[in-house]
């Protein structure tokens, strides 16, 4: 069974930094695309940036370019994403997404992790 555990979030001051790790287990990874995603309240849950198994060309959202910076490391099943410069509007709850191989959807999501910014 696939699971996916987040971590790393917290309350941190406007231009502050976090980093985020996404944990995967219950089978091999490879060829998978994994995102991390975000969804503030009465909002819905945005891709924030992607990247595949041999990480490269990742994928960033506007709002978070220049500013979050995604990574993984294979050989210990990891996802990263590293978060400078924050804002207030970047406080929301970040998920962990997986995609497998030959497949369009992220079908596979951890519990989530609350990041609150502070102004």
């Amino acid at each position: 069974q696939v699971q996916l555990v987040e971590s790393g979030g917290g309350l941190v001051q406007a231009g502050g930094s976090l980093r985020l790790s996404c944990a995967a287990s219950g089978r091999t990874f490879d060829n998978w695309r994994m995102g991390w995603f975000r969804q503030a309240p009465g909002k819905e849950r945005e891709l924030l940036a992607a990247i595949n198994w041999s990480g490269d060309t990742p994928y960033y959202a506007d709002s978070v370019k220049g500013r979050f910076t995604i990574s993984r490391d294979n050989a210990k099943n990891t996802v990263f994403l590293q978060m400078n410069s924050l804002k207030p509007e970047d406080t929301a709850v970040y998920y962990c997404g997986g995609r497998p191989k030959l497949t369009t959807k992220y079908d596979y999501w951890g519990q989530g992790t609350q990041v609150t910014v502070s102004s």
